[in-house]
């Protein structure tokens, strides 16, 4: 069992690692992303360094709000719809079109608990792993998961999905090895029958996991053959699959994940978040961290971050976040949008292999 600061900043770098891994590779169709990653993993966005999209964004966001909010659902929410606003005007690339809707809904006035707008996709996911890292008291967890996951996505299948992500990252704080049975029945006990399709997904994972069926293999014979989509009832199940895959090696998770192509960056985020709850930063390997190439969001802000996190979560109480220059955020997001079009303009100078519509759901 991991201790809370080890869970919590291993989850917060674990995600960004997985962010930034998994970018370069979104939108990309399965054949393609593996003939990319042949070879050790490796950053291949920037010269062989790495930059983190909107999933370590609002792992983030959501990491301060809970230092601000101590065990207050209603002030969570307050403070995480802020920072949204505030986020969504710093120009972030590749927002999707719900979490775009409701970042605008905010800025018209509406509260929290009526921004969301009707979406099922993977928002709400990518983003919970810190809950399952940082909340110790199950319901107190799962009540912060739906209420982050409805300020942008109505859609109970959102909120179902986030809630297995964390459940995943619980479990692999809690236990050094996850066990099968008492993930699902975790999962089970807190869906519902309303989950009852979530469910059945992932005893399918759970069966091919047990078959050792490999993560790849189980996404082409379950819908995903050109790659993993934003909706969160694919995002889910395979990010689950390859974290039970390799449930401490996060080098052959996120490489399983990733050749699947898809929303790389999401699902690697999830698996990178879901492992390093359990493994803490020394599961990490050192290069992937020192390869981040991120500013003012540094490994070592992250690293504060986590350290705040976990001091208000063992005193109960709610506490300072550490803060970030908003003039920085947005030079810095000039400069990623700047290398982002790069990219893609390298991929129509490409072979034209047809990409997988990854993101209009976030």
């Amino acid at each position: 069992m991991a201790n809370l600061q080890t869970s919590i900043t291993g989850c917060i770098l674990g995600t960004a690692v997985g962010d930034a891994l998994g970018l370069p590779f979104e939108g990309l169709s399965k054949s393609r992303a593996s003939r990319m990653l042949a070879g050790p993993i490796k950053y291949r966005f920037l010269f062989g360094r790495g930059m983190v999209s909107d999933d370590t964004e609002h792992t983030s966001m959501v990491a301060q709000s809970l230092i601000e909010s101590g065990d207050d659902v209603a002030r969570f929410a307050n403070s995480f719809s802020r920072r949204l606003r505030w986020w969504f005007l710093a120009l972030p690339a590749g927002i999707g079109i719900a979490t775009a809707k409701s970042c605008f809904k905010l800025w018209l006035g509406f509260p929290p608990d009526k921004s969301g707008v009707f979406s099922a996709g993977n928002g709400p996911a990518m983003r919970a792993a810190i809950f399952g890292a940082a909340i110790e008291d199950l319901n107190l967890m799962l009540e912060f998961v739906q209420t982050s996951s409805r300020l942008t996505h109505t859609d109970p299948k959102a909120s179902f999905g986030a809630i297995a992500v964390a459940l995943a990252a619980r479990e692999a704080r809690l236990f050094e090895i996850p066990d099968l049975t008492r993930y699902l029945n975790s999962v089970r006990s807190a869906l519902g029958g309303d989950g009852s399709e979530l469910i059945l997904l992932l005893e399918k994972v759970a069966d091919s996991v047990g078959t050792g069926e490999s993560t790849v293999d189980y996404c082409q014979n379950n819908g995903m053959p050109r790659g993993v989509s934003g909706y969160v009832y694919q995002t889910v199940p395979a990010s689950i699959h390859a974290w039970l895959s390799h449930p401490r090696d996060i080098d052959s998770a996120l490489q399983s994940i990733i050749r699947c192509g898809g929303d790389t960056d999401s699902t690697g985020a999830i698996v990178g978040g879901i492992i390093g709850s359990g493994a803490g930063q020394s599961g990490i390997p050192k290069p992937l961290l020192e390869g981040l190439f991120e500013w003012p969001r540094s490994a070592n802000w992250m690293t504060s971050l986590a350290k705040a996190l976990a001091t208000s979560r063992q005193n109960g109480q709610s506490g300072i976040a550490p803060s970030i220059n908003p003039i920085a955020v947005l030079m810095r997001n000039s400069f990623f949008l700047a290398v982002v079009l790069l990219h893609g303009f390298r991929r129509l100078l490409a072979s034209p292999t047809r990409a997988v519509d990854s993101n209009s759901n976030k």
